[in-house]
């Protein structure tokens, strides 16, 4: 049997949010917007998680609607080189986990990221070989838990689950038809009952309880 863990980003395993907040906001003065407010942290953090197209509406909605996905994709271009030089916030003991589960399961990141995004996490970090694949919002323009179900089918998963911060991570998932686990120490709540983990490390315990 062919077992997968497909991880979320954002909240997930790291927390970039800071860092994106800063690169927008040097991207739009390099751009020329000078009257934009800086871009703030919690803005970020209020988006995580959405396509990019419904983020670049909340964003920059100060903007004509035909301006704001153009912005959209300039700041991630600017915050993927930023990115890549100085990382986020992981999780406590994030790589360390990764190699326990590594023994016994094949890693997968999904995202509704930007093109470039997981790929800028995985090179600061040096963890790209801990993962078998990766996909994301900015490929294919597919919704997460289209994405979830391509990355399940196309590795050919027997059973797998998708560990995230929010609702719309429990969504995709159930929309992909696998389990799912609450990355509680993340950015959102859950409203169905399901496995939690208050901390990253404490995956591999629990997946021993979800094996049995």
């Amino acid at each position: 049997m062919k077992k997968g863990l497909i991880f979320d980003m954002d909240g997930t395993l790291w927390d970039s949010s800071a860092n994106v907040a800063r690169s927008w906001t040097e991207q739009l003065r390099r751009l020329g917007h000078l009257q934009c407010p800086p871009i703030k942290q919690q803005d970020i953090m209020s988006v995580m998680g959405l396509t990019m197209d419904k983020i670049a509406k909340i964003i920059f909605n100060s903007f004509p609607q035909e301006k704001r996905m153009e912005l959209l994709e300039q700041c991630c271009q600017y915050e993927n080189k930023y990115l890549i030089r100085h990382g986020g916030v992981l999780y406590p003991e994030l790589e360390p986990t990764l190699h326990r589960l590594r023994q016994t399961y094949h890693l997968y990141i999904v995202s509704n990221c930007q093109k470039g995004y997981i790929e800028a996490f995985l090179d600061h970090y040096q963890l790209a070989g801990y993962f078998d694949d990766t996909e994301c919002y900015g490929n294919n323009l597919k919704e997460k838990g289209d994405n979830i179900a391509l990355v399940v089918k196309r590795n050919g998963l027997n059973r797998a689950y998708y560990i995230g911060d929010i609702q719309g991570d429990y969504d995709a998932a159930q929309k992909a038809g696998i389990g799912f686990i609450h990355a509680a120490y993340g950015f959102g709540t859950i409203q169905q009952k399901v496995p939690e983990l208050q901390a990253f490390r404490d995956l591999p315990a629990l997946m021993q309880t979800l094996d049995k």
